[in-house]
């Protein structure tokens, strides 16, 4: 944009400059020409009373030495004094016509002046002009003409680049604010600066920054809220299932209660931390994939699935919150255990790369059949609502990565996350 600023006033500036240089170069022109005319006329017009006095050739010939030189007396006899440069038809145009006139000739132009000494004595006064002396000092008043144009353009490129900076460093403070506030950093604002219109546009991107803040903080404080009244059910059932006896069935129910008695707390304090923490939005996937996995193993090995995991030993941290990653892994997971019979195994690998962390899930079932419509928001061929595949392709979108789902090399599907990786936090 500083450029394109700098190239419009670049071209405004010069043709401006144009259309008055060529104007006033063709007027400095004439003027020498007029110059060198007007001189040689007032030459000729000094030895008129020269001539009306004496035509004497020796006095003519001293009074021409205080005209300067380049100028001829033709007298009526026929004789001149001086250097003559007119033709033969010249001298007898200005005799008979009796006329002043100039004409050129072969190196420059002569002034025919007569004067008339008596009835039929007509002397001519000749003024000759070199043709350089038409533009003696043009070059010099061109030059100086290009050079004042030239500091116009400079001046004026100078200043639109100027500018072209204000405008551009305004518009990259908002547009790496708002490229901040897309990676989840919602504390961002900006300084309001440059021309009154972005000055505005910062102020605007500031308040709706606010507003996102307090919508942010409310959501969390309701999902924290009904997390909270959730616990009350979730007594009740824990202190049924306790009733239950102490056959197999009854442990799992029992495991199960303890399992969503835990995630309930987990959303809780995660709402807290995104509470007391908005910046804070960020885990290690790598932990959080391990976790996963090792609640999922119990189901897995009571419903004899063989499961892998690989990838997990080093850490890997992405722009979501623990929370997010969870939900979006448990409802992958969930997917694979509940459209898929049991005994069908599945595979959980976490790639590390310099600026991704790809987690790739996949089972060895009978796969998808329409993968087109799997990723589109309450779509399901099994009877589901259709929203898990969403809920996971939203989070892996929000760090600006993507979800991808195909088959994979065990036959069934393969649901690939791919997400932003950021660097491990201090400490």
């Amino acid at each position: 944009m500083r450029r394109s600023l700098a190239l419009v006033s670049l071209a405004v500036t010069s043709m401006v400059a144009f259309a008055f240089l060529i104007p006033l170069a063709m007027v400095v022109q004439q003027l020498a020409r007029d110059r060198a005319f007007a001189d040689a006329e007032l030459r000729a017009v000094s030895l008129t009373p020269v001539l009306a006095i004496t035509a004497e050739p020796l006095t003519v010939e001293q009074a021409l030495v205080s005209t300067g030189g380049q100028v001829a007396v033709h007298l009526v006899g026929g004789q001149v004094v001086g250097t003559a440069k007119a033709t033969e038809e010249q001298l007898r145009t200005a005799r008979g016509e009796r006329r002043t006139f100039t004409a050129p000739v072969s190196d420059g132009w002569v002034h025919m002046q007569p004067v008339v000494l008596g009835e039929d004595r007509v002397a001519v006064v000749e003024a000759f002009v070199p043709e350089e002396e038409l533009s003696r000092g043009v070059s010099t008043a061109w030059f100086a003409l290009g050079g004042v144009a030239l500091s116009l353009v400079l001046a004026s490129v100078l200043v639109a680049d100027r500018l072209g900076g204000r405008v551009v460093k305004a518009s990259k403070a908002l547009a790496e604010g708002a490229q901040r506030m897309e990676q989840g950093d919602l504390a961002t604002r900006v300084v309001p600066t440059g021309p009154p219109e972005l000055a505005d546009a910062g102020g605007a991107f500031n308040r709706m920054a606010d507003r996102i803040g307090q919508l942010m903080a409310a959501e969390r404080e309701l999902l924290a809220d009904l997390s909270h009244r959730l616990r009350t059910p979730l007594t009740a059932l824990r202190l049924d299932s306790e009733t239950l006896g102490a056959d197999p069935g009854a442990n799992r129910v029992r495991q199960a209660v303890h399992a969503l008695e835990r995630e309930v707390n987990e959303l809780i304090r995660a709402a807290r931390r995104e509470l007391d923490d908005p910046g804070g939005r960020q885990c290690d996937a790598a932990q959080v994939v391990h976790d996963r996995l090792v609640f999922w193993s119990a189901l897995a090995d009571d419903q004899q699935r063989r499961w892998n995991m690989r990838g997990t030993e080093r850490s890997a941290f992405v722009p979501l919150t623990r929370t997010d990653l969870a939900a979006a892994m448990d409802v992958v997971l969930g997917n694979i255990f509940r459209h898929t019979p049991e005994g069908v195994g599945f595979v959980v690998a976490l790639f590390h790369r310099p600026d991704l962390v790809v987690i790739v899930i996949e089972d060895a079932g009978p796969g998808i059949e329409d993968l087109e419509s799997a990723l589109r928001r309450g779509s399901s061929s099994a009877g589901s609502t259709g929203l898990g595949l969403d809920i996971a392709r939203r989070a892996a979108e929000s760090t600006g990565g993507s979800l991808s789902v195909d088959r994979g090399p065990l036959g069934g599907t393969r649901v690939q996350l791919r997400l932003t990786r950021v660097p491990e936090p201090q400490g």
